[in-house]
Parts: structure tokens; C-alpha cells; sequence
């Protein structure tokens, strides 16, 4: 499966998920935010990370990059996107997810591992996970407090479009599991198309037993369909 991981002033996690994908046998491509052109890819992943160190609004001038339009091309005609961290954060600037990262309710940047629950697993991304199985996922933000307006909300919900919610080790939904006070401890979304995933927790740094856990690696097995 051909990868692209796209690379801007800032991105910190570019090599971390690059590293993941060619552990998991993808053939991935770096490719700079002035280029104007993609290669051939069937995933493409917007890393985590500070692009253009967060200036203005996390995302919102990485959302303004020459390399964009051809990432709305692509997904438009249905390529598969990841948007991880800030890549969820430059998503919801493109509009190709809609909400917004607003700031940690506790005003304080968190990094730590967290429990996420699996919420729909019928998708290109999540078929290898069970439905409501329980993840611990490592988080890196300052901006994660997923919010939008409610009728997007009544969308995300009727339409099974909630990929992931942050949850206690025994998988209870409530403000006390919420690390950044998303809404309805959001963790992760999927476009209507359900092409498009847009998620917080990292999962590319859970893919290796030696130095965290591989409750990552049944993302990128989704995608390989493996």
C-alpha cells in the first residue's frame, strides 16, 4: 500500500509515523507542504506536531498550504486520509472534517497515555479492533478539546461517525475519563465518506512492545486489511 506523509515547518511526528508505516510494510513517500503534487498514495497521513508553530490558530496556516488543495483532491475522490494530532487539527481548518481543537480545558498542555474506546469498527481504519475494545494511546496537545456546533454533533452520532472516545481503564464515558473536555470525550471522527480520520491520541508511537504497546497496530493493519 502506497504512503504519503505530509511534511511541514513544525511537524515533530513526521518521522515518527513514517517509521510506523514502513514497520507495517506500507510504501511511504515524505512529500514538503510547497509541493504541488502528490504521488501515487492510497493513504495519507498529516502528522502530528507544531506546523508553523501554531501561529494564529493551531493548523490554520498549514491548512493555507499549497500541498492542500491536492490532499482535498484526493480525498474528494476518495483516497484514504489520517490526520493524526495537529494533522486532525489542519483537517478541521480544510474543512474536510468539520468541528474545531479548541484549548485543554485545564489551559495546560498534556502528554501522557490515555484509554480510548473504540467506538465504530466497521471502517477502513478500525475493522481489526473489536467494538468497544479498550486502547491505551499516548496524547501530545495543547489544543484537543474537540467541539462543534450540535446539529454536526446529532451527525456524528446518528450517522456512526465517532471513531474513538476517551474512556476509563474499564471503558466508562464520563468527565472524569475526558482528559481535554471534548465533547462527548471525542477522541477521533470520520467524514461522512467515512474515508477521512481524524484523531488526537498518537497512534504511531503504540506500535512497538519495546518501548510503549501495540495497541496501534491494528490502525495500520485495518488500512493493509492484513
Amino acid at each position: 500500500m502506497n504512503s504519503s506523509v505530509i511534511v511541514f515547518p513544525g511537524s515533530n511526528c513526521d518521522r515518527d509515523i513514517a517509521v510506523a508505516l514502513e514497520k507495517m510494510q506500507f510504501k511511504n513517500k515524505m512529500v514538503w507542504h510547497k509541493d504541488t503534487t502528490l504521488p501515487k498514495s492510497d493513504l495519507i497521513v498529516i502528522p502530528g506536531g507544531f506546523s508553523y508553530g501554531d501561529y494564529l490558530r493551531s493548523g490554520a496556516i498549514a491548512g493555507k498550504s499549497l500541498i492542500v488543495s491536492e490532499i482535498i483532491k484526493a480525498a474528494n475522490s476518495g483516497c484514504l486520509i489520517l490526520g493524526i494530532c495537529n494533522g486532525f487539527q489542519i483537517l478541521t481548518e480544510t474543512g474536510l472534517l468539520k468541528g474545531t481543537l479548541l484549548r485543554n480545558k485545564n489551559l495546560k498542555f498534556i502528554n501522557k497515555d490515555v484509554n480510548i474506546k473504540v467506538i465504530n469498527n466497521e471502517t477502513k481504519f478500525t475493522s481489526k479492533y473489536n467494538l468497544n475494545q479498550i486502547l491505551k494511546i499516548n496524547i501530545a496537545h495543547n489544543e484537543g478539546n474537540y467541539f462543534t456546533k450540535e446539529s454536526h454533533l446529532e451527525e456524528l452520532n446518528k450517522e456512526n461517525l465517532i471513531a474513538f472516545k476517551y474512556c476509563d481503564e474499564k471503558g466508562v464515558v464520563n468527565d472524569r475519563s475526558n482528559p481535554n473536555g471534548a465533547l462527548e470525550n471525542i477522541a477521533g471522527i470520520f467524514n461522512a465518506k467515512k474515508n477521512i480520520l481524524g484523531m488526537m491520541p498518537h497512534p504511531e508511537r503504540m506500535v512497538d512492545e519495546m518501548i510503549s504497546n501495540t495497541d496501534g497496530v491494528n490502525l495500520f493493519s485495518s488500512l493493509l486489511n492484513k
